[in-house]
């Protein structure tokens, strides 16, 4: 199933390019296979045993054994998780493009090549295997950004370009060490050294390394962790970030910010928890320095915004900080206290849900912004408008849901997973909690400065004829708007499915 799902979306890009003769009718094949992705990425839901510890739907083929090469594939909560939120944020993505001129079969294709390097980064468990598909997403993301974004597209596209391939070099050198050190690029073999101590044994003996062998396994953490710091991003490694979201169309940035952001904070959870547990614990002050920057000052970064796309890319800046703020106190030694184990494992339930909650919610954000920049004629500077919500009530609705939702009010999405963060951060990091607190109130002053500047106030006579959503718009929309609302009211439809990889990490044990 997993090499079915994968492959799916590639034959979907082929069969775009091969068979479209018109515009509509690549958009039609490309959401007939985003959708057919999408039905594929909820069997997985189903088929998911939670109680069953470690992975499931696993595959495993040997590829190039001398050189630790395996096709070897699986997902347990996580994965599972991470492929319905790319399928969703995909298929949201292609239906919010229907009405974009510019958006032909050659975008349409390399959205769905897209959705194949996010489907094998979620499912590959070989090093090799997850890079090949790590960089392949990497690809079409930087000619989405680049050819169909705006007037600064080449700059931004070319920073995003080399920022990640920075990132991702210093990733490879990482495990091309450990490779060397072990024999090893499995993923869960990595895992099972690391927790039993050998591994560090390995990196000293095998690498010829003279000094202290903590000090071989720290470089080598950093190194990793800066392949995901800047994909996530990280503050201070989240420059490229604000450019290429406000340059790459709309449509384009749902896709950035909801589906490959989260392939950061993946890394942190699938690589860096379970194979540099030692590391991390080592590094816990930094790290959590490293998390509240990125929670505090993104927020106060899209205060002073006046483009509606570069606050919200400062918002996705801010709410990924708090991913990261719960794997740092999750990787915390606690030792054998009972209640730290519980409030780790409600740090990273906290976790999982704020990733598939911000990745539906700005996914959807954008979306709004399309549909504004449509009615405007191009225009998105906050103080462009005023006084929507009277002239087109039903956007202003829908999209002031999406904008709470992204603040946290209690009974949609946002809350149970920024609940459950600081839930568990409190007692295990009290003073990074505490300061990160902060990004929380700065999140609701920079949010409700848009819808007050946006959506009250006086009438801006330009906008007076400005025509609400359509039927079309409104249907198209409204699944994403009332899954806001049963995430927020059942927020057990996630962490059902995730309670045994949670266990697991909090456990130490095989993941």
């Amino acid at each position: 199933m997993i090499t079915l799902l994968t492959l799916l979306p590639i034959v979907g890009g082929f069969a775009v390019l091969a068979l479209a003769r018109s515009r509509d009718l690549a958009r039609a094949i490309g959401i007939v296979f985003a959708t057919g992705a999408l039905a594929i990425a909820v069997l997985f839901c189903y088929g998911l045993d939670p109680a069953t510890p470690g992975m499931q739907f696993e595959e495993h083929h040997a590829w190039a054994p001398s050189l630790g090469m395996a096709y070897h594939v699986g997902v347990d909560g996580l994965g599972v998780l991470m492929l319905a939120l790319s399928a969703l944020v995909v298929l949201m993505s292609l239906v919010a493009s229907w009405n974009n001129e510019k958006h032909g079969a050659v975008y349409t294709a390399l959205v769905l090549f897209l959705e194949a390097g996010l489907f094998g980064t979620f499912t590959a468990l070989n090093f090799i295997h997850w890079f090949i598909f790590w960089e392949l997403s990497l690809i079409p993301a930087f000619f989405l950004v680049r050819i169909w974004g705006g007037k600064g597209r080449a700059k931004a596209a070319n920073q995003f370009f080399l920022y990640t391939m920075a990132g991702s070099v210093a990733l490879l050198l990482a495990f091309l060490a450990l490779f060397l050190a072990t024999g090893r690029f499995d993923f869960v073999d990595l895992a099972q050294l690391a927790q039993s101590g050998q591994l560090t044994t390995a990196l000293a003996q095998n690498l010829h390394w003279s000094g202290n062998p903590g000090h071989l396994g720290m470089l080598l953490f950093w190194a990793a962790f800066l392949g995901f710091a800047v994909k996530t991003p990280v503050v201070p490694f989240h420059t490229w970030l604000p450019a290429t979201y406000a340059e790459a169309s709309s449509e384009t940035t749902m896709l950035l910010t909801g589906a490959m952001s989260k392939m950061g904070v993946y890394g942190f959870l699938r690589i860096l928890l379970p194979i540099f547990p030692q590391q991390m614990q080592r590094a816990e002050k930094p790290l959590l320095w490293l998390a509240v920057a990125t929670i505090v000052l993104p927020a106060f970064a899209a205060w002073a915004q006046k483009d509606l796309k570069r606050t919200f890319a400062y918002s996705s800046i801010n709410h990924l900080g708090y991913c990261v703020l719960g794997v740092c106190v999750a990787a915390k030694f606690t030792g054998a206290d009972a209640g730290l184990a519980a409030e780790k494992a409600a740090a990273l339930t906290g976790v999982l849900l704020q990733m598939f909650s911000h990745g539906l919610t700005a996914a959807a954000l954008f979306w709004f912004i399309a549909l504004l920049e449509r009615r405007s004629g191009g225009l998105r500077g906050i103080d462009d408008f005023g006084g929507l919500r009277r002239i087109v009530p039903v956007f202003s609705g829908l999209m002031g849901i999406a904008i709470f939702a992204s603040l946290g009010l209690p009974g949609l999405n946002g809350f149970p997973a920024e609940f459950l963060i600081f839930k568990g951060s409190f007692p295990l990091a009290p003073w990074a909690a505490s300061v990160s607190v902060l990004g929380l109130l700065m999140t609701a002053v920079f949010l409700l400065t848009v819808i007050q500047k946006v959506f009250s106030g006086p009438v801006n006579p330009k906008w007076e004829a400005m025509r609400d959503l359509t039927t079309t718009e409104r249907l198209a929309v409204l699944p994403a708007i009332a899954l806001m609302f049963v995430l927020g009211l059942y927020p057990q439809l996630i962490t059902g499915m995730v309670h045994s990889a949670v266990t697991q990490w909090v456990m130490g044990a095989r993941f």
